[in-house]
């Protein structure tokens, strides 16, 4: 039975749905299984030709264990994915030769975080009901998390939902995703600040005990594991079409928080072949420079035309962190407080050159991005959003760089429509959204816009939130 550990070393191990509904752990670490279960080359090769809802099954079973039924389990993975536009669930392309998008967009908010979100609400409003309890769901979002967990959580007597996006940084649709919904139960917050401030504002509430008890707060970021564990499927998926696991294949992840590119290195550990994880980034370069310099240093945020990744503090790195210190937690914890006290450590070298082992790390700017957004759409005859741009142009840099014969595949995190004044800017063209999603445009907004301060989001749960009503 796996049990889940915090990368700080100084909270309790937890099954999977205490896990599950606590995200943060107490001690301000993120959680980890104790252990990896492992797939033989026989049953990867086995996931071929199978419906992606029983891939899934397949792949997050072991990291449940006895905490759900199976047939449970099975029948919440089969309707977190029954709504997704394409059979596929998350379909492959060839681009070129070498390199494939995997689509990941499909969803019902147009996002990657839609893979993972949807399967959440139903995990943690089956187990809050088979508790009788409720919960007060906060997250930090730099575009895509708050669509995708509103849209999994609204109208759920369960639960309340608060988030926190940073006020004019996200795109116009990402914003009316979130502030468009009318659910009593669903709040939209513009922070005035970065999404980096509203990440410290959310690890700053979760360590905040009382308070944490009072509203039985619990998380959706990708600080929570189950998210993680599900976005680990689609490279399991994705691979066997390919070859795997005869054949190795690369993935390219545009990455703002580290947990999308984690997650296919959890699936590396579960014993797929995969050959390289890179990193791409937009201008805001933190993990780039990590990895060349050995130095972690958080520098101000530059706002981009692929705002999910205009993130400095990319908190699943810490999740990396600790696999690569030998889970050694006393020296996460080292460099943890020092990232609080000075916003920076320096990585030893050992665990430096364990992560180079596996990951590049490739930064793209703006004229660069808007260039691969045109060459694609020349060349393929297809739209790429702006955060997909950065991953292709990585990849494609990446091939120049490094001699492979694997496959390289590009996550492609979310649909052009969400970012239109790009693809104008690029290509000419203006998708129009999809039609269960048009009506936004048109639909009233309610958000509240609320200062940079931790006191004030604190207050404005504890007047909000039912759970604190019943306490």
């Amino acid at each position: 039975m796996i049990k889940y550990l915090s990368t700080r070393g100084e909270a309790p191990p937890l099954s999977f749905t205490q896990a599950l509904l606590t995200g943060l752990a107490p001690d301000g670490g993120l959680y980890l299984p104790d252990h990896y279960p492992h797939f033989t080359p026989e049953t990867i090769k086995g996931f071929a030709g199978k419906p992606y809802a029983e891939v899934a099954t397949q792949v997050i079973a072991p990291f449940v264990g006895d905490d759900l039924p199976l047939p449970i389990l099975r029948d919440m993975i089969e309707a977190a994915y029954a709504g997704f536009r394409h059979p596929a669930v998350t379909p492959l392309s060839q681009i070129d030769s070498g390199t494939f998008l995997l689509e990941l967009f499909h969803g019902p908010t147009l996002a990657f975080k839609d893979v993972a979100m949807q399967l959440l609400g139903r995990l943690m409003d089956h187990v809050l009901k088979e508790r009788g309890a409720r919960a007060t769901i906060v997250g930090a979002t730099s575009g895509d998390t708050g669509a995708a967990a509103i849209e999994a959580f609204r109208g759920l007597e369960q639960v309340d939902v608060f988030i926190l996006y940073p006020h004019g940084r996200v795109s116009d649709v990402q914003r009316r995703q979130m502030t468009t919904v009318e659910d009593a139960n669903i709040h939209a917050i513009a922070l005035e600040g970065t999404f980096d401030d509203a990440q410290a504002i959310l690890k700053g509430l979760f360590q905040n005990e009382a308070l944490r008890q009072r509203l039985n707060l619990s998380g959706v970021n990708s600080i929570n594991w189950a998210r993680v564990v599900a976005q680990s499927v689609y490279y399991f998926t994705s691979a066997v079409v390919l070859g795997a696991p005869h054949r190795p294949v690369s993935y390219t992840v545009p990455t703002g928080n580290f947990g999308d590119i984690l997650a296919g290195w959890i699936a590396k550990r579960m014993g797929l072949a995969i050959d390289r994880l890179v990193i791409a980034t937009n201008a805001n370069d933190i993990l780039v420079r990590a990895l060349a310099e050995g130095r972690y240093e958080v520098k101000g945020v530059q706002p981009t035309q692929s705002p999910s990744m205009d993130i400095q503090v990319s908190s699943n790195f810490e999740r990396l962190l600790f696999e690569a210190y030998n889970r050694d937690a006393s020296s996460l914890r080292r460099l943890m407080a020092q990232l609080g006290q000075s916003r920076g450590f320096t990585i030893d070298s050992g665990p430096l050159e364990t992560i180079r082992a596996e990951f590049d790390a490739i930064s793209v700017g703006e004229a660069d991005t808007t260039a691969e957004i045109t060459r694609i759409w020349r060349n393929a005859e297809m739209l790429i959003d702006p955060h997909t741009a950065v991953g292709m142009a990585a990849a494609h840099r990446h091939a120049k760089q490094h001699a492979s014969t694997s496959p390289m595949v590009v996550l492609g995190t979310a649909h052009p429509a969400k970012f239109p004044d790009a693809m104008e800017a690029a290509t000419g063209l203006r998708p129009p959204l999809p039609e269960h999603l048009a009506e936004i445009i048109k639909k009233p907004e309610h958000f509240t816009v609320l200062p940079n301060d931790q006191a004030a989001i604190e207050s404005f749960l504890l007047d909000h939130a039912r759970a604190a009503r019943q306490a």
